[in-house]
Protein backbone atom coordinates (compact mmCIF):
# COMPACT_ATOMS: atom_id res chain seq x y z
CA UNK A 1 0.00 0.00 0.00
CA UNK A 2 1.33 3.15 -0.66
CA UNK A 3 1.97 6.39 1.95
CA UNK A 4 -1.64 7.79 0.49
CA UNK A 5 -3.22 4.50 0.54
CA UNK A 6 -2.17 4.40 4.49
CA UNK A 7 -3.70 7.75 4.77
CA UNK A 8 -6.79 7.20 3.31
CA UNK A 9 -7.13 4.09 5.08
CA UNK A 10 -6.58 5.30 8.72
CA UNK A 11 -8.88 7.98 7.61
CA UNK A 12 -11.93 6.29 7.05
CA UNK A 13 -10.89 4.23 10.67
CA UNK A 14 -11.32 7.31 11.87
CA UNK A 15 -14.15 8.22 10.33
CA UNK A 16 -16.03 5.39 10.80
CA UNK A 17 -15.77 4.32 14.30
CA UNK A 18 -15.73 6.85 17.94
CA UNK A 19 -12.80 8.26 19.53
CA UNK A 20 -12.79 7.40 23.23
CA UNK A 21 -11.25 9.94 24.99
CA UNK A 22 -9.12 8.92 28.42
CA UNK A 23 -11.63 8.12 31.37
CA UNK A 24 -14.79 8.52 29.08
CA UNK A 25 -16.64 5.38 29.74
CA UNK A 26 -18.62 2.93 27.86
CA UNK A 27 -20.99 0.10 28.14
CA UNK A 28 -20.42 -3.50 27.24
CA UNK A 29 -20.71 -6.83 28.62
CA UNK A 30 -19.95 -10.32 26.35
CA UNK A 31 -20.63 -13.56 28.10
CA UNK A 32 -23.01 -16.19 27.45
CA UNK A 33 -26.52 -15.16 28.21
CA UNK A 34 -25.89 -11.83 25.44
CA UNK A 35 -27.83 -12.88 22.40
CA UNK A 36 -25.19 -12.56 19.82
CA UNK A 37 -22.16 -14.69 21.77
CA UNK A 38 -19.85 -15.78 19.37
CA UNK A 39 -21.69 -14.64 16.67
CA UNK A 40 -17.99 -12.33 16.46
CA UNK A 41 -15.58 -15.62 16.20
CA UNK A 42 -16.43 -16.33 12.42
CA UNK A 43 -15.39 -15.37 9.23
CA UNK A 44 -12.24 -12.82 11.01
CA UNK A 45 -9.84 -11.40 9.02
CA UNK A 46 -7.44 -11.44 12.59
CA UNK A 47 -3.61 -10.69 12.55
CA UNK A 48 -2.00 -13.30 15.15
CA UNK A 49 0.94 -10.56 16.26
CA UNK A 50 4.64 -12.31 17.84
CA UNK A 51 2.93 -12.57 21.38
CA UNK A 52 -0.36 -13.61 20.52
CA UNK A 53 1.77 -16.56 18.64
CA UNK A 54 3.92 -17.26 21.76
CA UNK A 55 0.87 -17.80 23.85
CA UNK A 56 -1.28 -19.69 21.62
CA UNK A 57 1.41 -22.27 20.73
CA UNK A 58 1.82 -22.55 24.51
CA UNK A 59 -1.78 -23.20 25.12
CA UNK A 60 -2.37 -25.62 22.06
CA UNK A 61 0.84 -27.36 23.31
CA UNK A 62 2.55 -27.66 19.87
CA UNK A 63 6.07 -26.40 18.79
CA UNK A 64 6.05 -23.23 16.87
CA UNK A 65 6.61 -25.12 13.00
CA UNK A 66 3.16 -27.41 13.62
CA UNK A 67 1.42 -24.13 15.35
CA UNK A 68 1.84 -22.28 12.03
CA UNK A 69 1.26 -24.92 9.89
CA UNK A 70 -2.02 -25.70 11.28
CA UNK A 71 -3.61 -22.42 12.43
CA UNK A 72 -1.65 -19.86 10.63
CA UNK A 73 -1.32 -18.39 7.27
CA UNK A 74 1.84 -15.99 6.19
CA UNK A 75 2.41 -12.77 4.36
CA UNK A 76 4.85 -10.08 3.95
CA UNK A 77 3.75 -6.82 5.03
CA UNK A 78 3.14 -4.02 1.96
CA UNK A 79 6.45 -2.08 1.51
CA UNK A 80 8.18 -3.74 4.31
CA UNK A 81 8.82 -7.43 3.96
CA UNK A 82 8.23 -7.96 7.80
CA UNK A 83 6.42 -11.44 8.21
CA UNK A 84 2.56 -10.99 9.07
CA UNK A 85 0.63 -14.09 10.54
CA UNK A 86 -3.05 -14.37 10.62
CA UNK A 87 -5.59 -16.86 11.93
CA UNK A 88 -6.57 -19.47 9.67
CA UNK A 89 -10.28 -20.22 10.12
CA UNK A 90 -12.15 -23.76 9.70
CA UNK A 91 -12.45 -24.70 6.25
CA UNK A 92 -16.37 -24.24 6.32
CA UNK A 93 -19.23 -22.35 5.34
CA UNK A 94 -19.03 -20.50 8.53
CA UNK A 95 -15.81 -19.99 8.35
CA UNK A 96 -15.58 -20.18 12.22
CA UNK A 97 -12.62 -19.74 14.34
CA UNK A 98 -10.21 -22.91 14.88
CA UNK A 99 -10.39 -22.58 18.70
CA UNK A 100 -14.07 -22.14 18.89
CA UNK A 101 -16.03 -24.82 19.99
CA UNK A 102 -19.22 -25.82 20.91
CA UNK A 103 -20.28 -21.93 21.61
CA UNK A 104 -16.93 -21.44 24.27
CA UNK A 105 -13.04 -20.62 23.66
CA UNK A 106 -10.89 -23.47 23.86
CA UNK A 107 -7.91 -21.05 24.36
CA UNK A 108 -9.99 -17.75 26.64
CA UNK A 109 -6.69 -17.52 29.02
CA UNK A 110 -4.35 -17.18 26.19
CA UNK A 111 -7.05 -15.58 23.62
CA UNK A 112 -5.16 -13.08 20.65
CA UNK A 113 -4.94 -9.43 21.39
CA UNK A 114 -7.14 -8.11 19.10
CA UNK A 115 -10.24 -10.60 20.93
CA UNK A 116 -9.24 -8.88 23.99
CA UNK A 117 -9.27 -5.66 22.87
CA UNK A 118 -12.88 -5.75 21.24
CA UNK A 119 -14.50 -4.04 21.46
CA UNK A 120 -12.41 -1.31 21.13
CA UNK A 121 -9.74 -0.70 18.52
CA UNK A 122 -6.03 0.26 19.56
CA UNK A 123 -4.18 2.60 17.51
CA UNK A 124 -0.05 3.99 18.08
CA UNK A 125 2.07 6.01 16.44
CA UNK A 126 5.76 7.22 17.63
CA UNK A 127 5.18 10.33 19.65
CA UNK A 128 6.09 13.69 18.24
CA UNK A 129 9.12 14.84 19.72
CA UNK A 130 9.17 11.82 21.99
CA UNK A 131 11.95 9.19 23.40
CA UNK A 132 12.65 6.50 21.10
CA UNK A 133 10.48 4.12 21.41
CA UNK A 134 8.22 6.61 23.02
CA UNK A 135 4.21 5.66 21.88
CA UNK A 136 0.83 7.96 21.28
CA UNK A 137 -2.29 5.82 21.10
CA UNK A 138 -5.92 6.58 20.16
CA UNK A 139 -8.71 4.06 21.35
CA UNK A 140 -11.51 3.78 19.42
CA UNK A 141 -15.32 2.30 20.18
CA UNK A 142 -16.38 -0.61 17.30
CA UNK A 143 -19.82 -0.67 17.18
CA UNK A 144 -20.87 -3.41 14.86
CA UNK A 145 -24.84 -3.76 14.23
CA UNK A 146 -24.56 -7.51 15.25
CA UNK A 147 -22.86 -6.67 18.53
CA UNK A 148 -26.10 -6.67 21.53
CA UNK A 149 -23.03 -6.20 23.97
CA UNK A 150 -23.26 -2.63 24.15
CA UNK A 151 -27.03 -3.51 25.55
CA UNK A 152 -25.28 -4.47 28.75
CA UNK A 153 -25.27 -2.16 32.10
CA UNK A 154 -21.38 -2.91 33.16
CA UNK A 155 -19.30 0.30 32.33
CA UNK A 156 -15.54 0.85 31.48
CA UNK A 157 -13.21 3.15 30.52
CA UNK A 158 -10.35 2.17 28.08
CA UNK A 159 -7.75 1.75 31.14
CA UNK A 160 -10.37 -0.26 32.96
CA UNK A 161 -11.08 -2.27 30.06
CA UNK A 162 -7.67 -3.00 28.97
CA UNK A 163 -6.45 -4.00 32.69
CA UNK A 164 -9.41 -6.23 33.32
CA UNK A 165 -8.35 -7.90 29.54
CA UNK A 166 -4.98 -8.35 30.43
CA UNK A 167 -3.91 -6.30 27.41
CA UNK A 168 -0.77 -5.15 29.65
CA UNK A 169 2.05 -7.40 28.33
CA UNK A 170 0.49 -7.87 25.16
CA UNK A 171 0.63 -4.00 24.12
CA UNK A 172 4.37 -3.98 25.45
CA UNK A 173 5.50 -6.66 22.72
CA UNK A 174 2.96 -5.58 20.28
CA UNK A 175 4.36 -2.11 20.38
CA UNK A 176 7.44 -3.24 19.93
CA UNK A 177 6.45 -4.84 16.70
CA UNK A 178 4.80 -1.59 15.33
CA UNK A 179 7.88 0.02 15.96
CA UNK A 180 9.66 -2.13 14.39
CA UNK A 181 7.68 -2.15 11.23
CA UNK A 182 7.56 1.71 11.13
CA UNK A 183 11.79 1.70 11.57
CA UNK A 184 11.77 -0.70 8.70
CA UNK A 185 9.15 1.20 6.20
CA UNK A 186 11.81 3.68 6.67
CA UNK A 187 14.62 2.01 6.33
CA UNK A 188 13.76 -0.27 3.00
CA UNK A 189 11.96 -3.76 2.02
CA UNK A 190 14.07 -6.39 3.42
CA UNK A 191 14.99 -9.12 1.77
CA UNK A 192 13.96 -12.66 1.49
CA UNK A 193 16.42 -13.88 3.55
CA UNK A 194 16.01 -10.79 6.07
CA UNK A 195 11.95 -11.63 6.12
CA UNK A 196 12.96 -15.30 6.84
CA UNK A 197 15.20 -14.31 9.21
CA UNK A 198 12.75 -12.09 11.11
CA UNK A 199 10.39 -14.77 11.31
CA UNK A 200 12.22 -17.16 13.16
CA UNK A 201 13.12 -14.23 15.83
CA UNK A 202 9.30 -13.06 16.09
CA UNK A 203 7.48 -16.67 15.68
CA UNK A 204 9.55 -19.15 16.80
CA UNK A 205 11.26 -18.83 19.79
CA UNK A 206 11.82 -22.41 20.09
CA UNK A 207 13.89 -22.51 17.21
CA UNK A 208 15.37 -19.54 17.85
CA UNK A 209 17.06 -20.56 21.18
CA UNK A 210 17.91 -23.58 19.93
CA UNK A 211 19.89 -21.70 16.83
CA UNK A 212 21.80 -19.22 19.40
CA UNK A 213 22.46 -22.47 21.46
CA UNK A 214 24.03 -24.63 18.99
CA UNK A 215 25.82 -21.72 17.39
CA UNK A 216 26.92 -20.44 20.60
CA UNK A 217 25.91 -16.48 19.21
CA UNK A 218 24.72 -15.19 22.33
CA UNK A 219 28.40 -15.45 23.60
CA UNK A 220 29.35 -12.92 20.97
CA UNK A 221 27.04 -10.10 22.04
CA UNK A 222 27.73 -8.06 25.03
CA UNK A 223 25.00 -8.48 27.81
CA UNK A 224 24.90 -9.94 31.22
CA UNK A 225 25.08 -13.34 31.80
CA UNK A 226 21.65 -13.69 33.53
CA UNK A 227 20.15 -11.95 30.20
CA UNK A 228 22.07 -15.03 28.49
CA UNK A 229 20.58 -17.65 30.57
CA UNK A 230 16.79 -16.38 30.74
CA UNK A 231 16.82 -15.68 26.92
CA UNK A 232 17.39 -19.46 26.61
CA UNK A 233 14.98 -20.64 29.11
CA UNK A 234 12.49 -17.93 29.00
CA UNK A 235 10.21 -17.63 25.98
CA UNK A 236 8.95 -14.07 26.79
CA UNK A 237 12.75 -13.06 27.23
CA UNK A 238 13.69 -14.67 23.85
CA UNK A 239 10.90 -12.64 21.99
CA UNK A 240 12.39 -9.82 24.03
CA UNK A 241 15.49 -10.35 22.92
CA UNK A 242 14.45 -11.02 19.37
CA UNK A 243 13.38 -7.75 18.35
CA UNK A 244 16.75 -6.43 19.90
CA UNK A 245 18.50 -8.76 17.47
CA UNK A 246 16.32 -7.46 14.89
CA UNK A 247 16.93 -4.04 15.76
CA UNK A 248 20.71 -4.62 15.54
CA UNK A 249 20.90 -7.12 12.60
CA UNK A 250 18.38 -5.53 10.01
CA UNK A 251 18.69 -1.33 11.61
CA UNK A 252 22.01 -1.30 13.32
CA UNK A 253 20.84 0.10 16.44
CA UNK A 254 23.20 -0.54 19.48
CA UNK A 255 21.52 0.60 22.41
CA UNK A 256 20.09 -2.85 23.60
CA UNK A 257 22.62 -5.21 22.32
CA UNK A 258 26.01 -4.91 20.45
CA UNK A 259 28.86 -7.67 19.55
CA UNK A 260 31.74 -7.80 21.94
CA UNK A 261 34.60 -5.51 21.06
Amino acid sequence: MTDQGKTDSSQRFLDEHEELRPGQQFRFACHPGVRCFGACCSALNLMLTPYDVLRLRRATKQNSRTFVHEYADMSAMPGVGLPILSLHMQETDAKRCPFSTHGACAVYADRPSACRTYPLGRATRPKAGGAAGEIEEQIFVIREPHCKGFEEASEWSSASWMDDQGLTVYNTFNDRYMGLAAALREAGRLSQQQTGMAGLALYQPDDFQRFFMSAHALERLDMSDERRAAILRDEEACLDFGFDWLELTLLGKTDKISPKG
